[in-house]
């Protein structure tokens, strides 16, 4: 240090200590507000340094198709840069407000439960206040499929649901249903029916019983004694019921568009239960579910009897055993729909869904389940010896 004298160096030596002493102060500040922005989640890149905030507002209002404003619905703004988009919420009034919006191209997205999504495009001045013209919302489209099922595919499922009732467990019950408004059957499910019912084991069974009971008595005695005599009763009985079942329950039903089923009501005092009963074995439900006189049962009994005089010994023959036959088979009937509304529901456990005794009746057909055929073979055999 020649030529300075001991003050000017100890001046000199003071200034570069406060420049050193500036420079480290100046650099634990910096450190001291880079550790605060980490610790607070802030990322601090040059990128966001240097991303300018504009100072240009957007405002608008937003409206449903009666032009009530609509509280709540969600505003995004987007404009040049997506990652500096912005979203809002309207007020009460449906107004919405951004403040310190970059100026150019803007895009708005507007979304609000029940409405359909709408958007708006424009242009923002910079220091400019863009009013934005009313939104008006459209109500979402709402896709509502219909399924129409054909009554014949309703009636079919509910033909497989009857077909598995079975009083005690093994005796079948087709010719009842449960459901209050069961689908009408067609011509081919009322055949498809009938002939399951006639070919049934049961039904054999049941017609074996009722011609042990004619030999025991000696019912038609023409027919004799013996093996004989017992293979004819049988016949005959088996005839009486198939030919019955065939006519009453298939052919006239179809051909006048009647239901051959009985519809079980289970509700009412049983006074009312009692007399409906009895009255569907010369009423039923026609397949347009009006109530309408039972031609299908009438005619099938007297039709039935008729043609047994083809088999029956000639002195059991006649007009009067025909028309006494018909009405002891709609006895018999009469007998068996109060079994079938007081005991027989009882005794089947596989019974469909649909509980009637939770909604309203239907109309009534002929019975002709194969308890229904037990109990009317029972009764309309039930003659004096001969």
């Amino acid at each position: 240090m020649v030529g300075m004298n001991r003050a000017q160096i100890t001046r000199l030596r003071g200034a570069r200590n406060v420049r050193s002493a500036g420079r480290a102060l100046g650099l634990w500040v910096l450190c001291m507000a880079l550790g605060a922005a980490r610790s607070a989640g802030q990322d601090v890149s040059p990128a966001q340094a240097a991303t300018p905030h504009g100072d240009a507002t957007i405002s608008g209002r937003v409206v449903d198709p009666t032009g009530v404003g609509v509280a709540g619905a969600t505003i995004k703004l987007t404009g040049t840069d997506p990652a500096g988009s912005q979203q809002v919420l309207t007020d009460n009034d449906g107004r919405f407000l951004f403040a310190n919006a970059q100026p150019g191209p803007v895009n708005l997205t507007i979304t609000a439960d029940g409405f359909a999504t709408q958007n708006f495009a424009g242009n923002l001045p910079p220091s400019q206040a863009l009013q934005v013209p009313q939104i008006t919302l459209a109500l979402a489209t709402v896709n509502t499929e219909v399924k129409v099922v054909p009554p014949q595919v309703i009636a079919e499922e509910q033909l497989k649901e009857e077909e598995k009732q079975k009083a005690l467990g093994f005796i079948p019950n087709y010719y009842v249903t449960y459901i209050p408004d069961a689908v009408a059957l067609n011509p081919r499910q009322k055949f498809q029916l009938a002939w399951k019912s006639t070919v049934h084991p049961v039904t054999f069974g049941i017609t074996a019983v009722v011609a042990g009971i004619q030999q025991a008595r000696n019912d038609f005695s023409g027919y004799g004694q013996g093996a004989d005599g017992y293979a004819k009763r049988y016949g005959a009985a088996y005839a009486d019921d198939a030919i019955a079942t065939m006519i009453g329950s298939a052919i006239l039903p179809s051909l006048f568009k009647q239901d051959p089923r009985y519809f079980y009501k289970g509700i009412g005092s049983k006074r009312s239960r009692l007399m409906y009963a009895i009255a569907n074995s010369v009423i039923c439900k026609g397949d347009n579910g009006h109530w309408q006189a039972n031609y299908s049962g009438l005619l099938g009994a007297v039709a039935a009897a008729g043609i047994s005089n083809a088999y029956y010994p000639p002195k059991d023959r006649g007009a009067d055993l025909v028309f006494q036959n018909a009405l002891v088979g709609i006895g018999a009937t009469a007998a068996a729909n109060v079994l079938q509304e007081f005991l027989i529901r009882k005794l089947t456990p596989n019974l469909p869904a649909h509980d009637p005794a939770n909604g309203a009746s239907g109309g009534g057909g002929k019975v002709h389940s194969l308890v229904g055929h037990a109990f009317s073979s029972f009764a309309s055999r039930a003659k004096e010896g001969d």
